[in-house]
């Protein structure tokens, strides 16, 4: 789509320096600004590329000072960045406004369809299932028997969802993930490990988003939840019957194992792990590579290592444990002197 600089002026309630009437269709950085393209200049460390960018219009601080001409029409607002991230939703909006149903779809006749929604090519949507309106359903996504998926919930293409799980509203889902598969429980036997049923499922409440490629496994009875409000990055895994609280954030690599239990607003950073049947508080941080083995019953403490423990202690143990060759050095030539006397 194609606006010009006061037609975005408008939207943005800015105001225009330059040639108002200059049109835009495409989004780019301002290093790399071409003509016919709008970018934006909220870093001051990216201040001298406003001079030579080809950008047509740049959006920029309503406080700017320049020091030379520009080329560019300047779009002056109060913040640059909340402008752009505004009109970026705008531009994705536009660009997943997918509607219509593939004639590659399947779509059981025992399935409830809501209003206004999309299901692309080779889409199935099985007996049972329960989908709200403006529902985005990419190709190749299987939707399980008896699933409810709630208002303007987007599921990208190749995600699959087992039977009988839930997923709210406002939800976003990415390619590749799958929602149900079996929790990892087995029985010691005689004659081999016997798998043990997962009979529960998995509810995701309102405004959650999931990235790609994560599994999140079915509650052996009962539900795995997710909060309202939780945002995953890509390839994390939560096991059967987790509960992850309200807004909380966990980058990629992070796995919760079996029936813990997470508070609200956590976050982790990458390739945590935490052990089954824990309770975790709320507002719980936990740095890069770290391993939760016991519960954390303190509410907003900042954990590193593995074993994880309170992050100052652990950065301080860590100057010990680098100097601890230098440390056995010294020991032995004293251990060496005491002998020699």
């Amino acid at each position: 789509m194609e606006f010009s600089a006061q037609q975005l002026a408008d939207l943005l309630q800015g105001t225009i320096e330059g040639d108002a009437q200059v049109k835009v269709n495409a989004l780019s950085k301002i290093e790399e600004g071409i003509a016919g393209s709008v970018s934006f200049l909220a870093n001051p460390l990216y201040t001298q590329y406003i001079y030579n960018t080809k950008a047509s219009l740049v959006i920029v601080n309503a406080d700017l000072e320049l020091t030379a001409p520009v080329s560019a029409t300047l779009l002056r607002v109060p913040s640059a960045e909340q402008a752009f991230a505004k009109l970026l939703e705008m531009y994705n909006q536009i660009k997943l406004n997918k509607t219509g149903i593939a004639a590659q779809a399947y779509i059981s006749d025992k399935a409830t369809i809501g209003e206004n929604i999309y299901a692309g090519p080779f889409a199935v949507i099985s007996d049972g299932a329960k989908i709200g309106k403006n529902v985005k359903i990419y190709p190749q996504v299987f939707i399980g028997d008896n699933v409810v998926i709630g208002d303007n919930t987007t599921l990208f293409a190749g995600v699959k969802i087992y039977s009988d799980c839930v997923v709210g509203k406002d939800c976003i889902i990415h390619s590749g993930t799958v929602i149900g598969s079996d929790g990892f429980r087995f029985n010691p036997h005689n004659e081999g490990n016997k798998k043990i049923p997962q009979i529960g499922n998995v509810i995701i409440e309102d405004d959650v988003e999931i990235g790609a490629n994560c599994a999140i496994d079915r509650a052996t009875l009962g539900s795995t939840i997710l909060r309202k409000g939780v945002k995953f990055d890509n390839f994390i895994h939560i096991a059967h019957n987790v509960e992850v609280g309200e807004n909380c954030y966990f980058a990629a690599h992070t796995v919760v194992a079996g029936s813990t239990k997470i508070g609200k607003n956590c976050m982790t950073s990458g390739q945590v792990g935490i052990v089954g049947h824990l309770q975790i508080a709320d507002g719980t941080i936990v740095t890069a590579q770290s391993g939760i083995s016991k519960s954390i019953t303190k509410s907003g403490e900042v954990l590193m290592g593995s074993p994880a423990f309170d992050a100052n202690k652990y950065r301080k143990a860590f100057v010990h444990f680098r100097n601890l060759d230098a440390m056995a050095q010294r020991i032995n030539a004293l251990e060496k002197q005491l002998k020699e006397q």
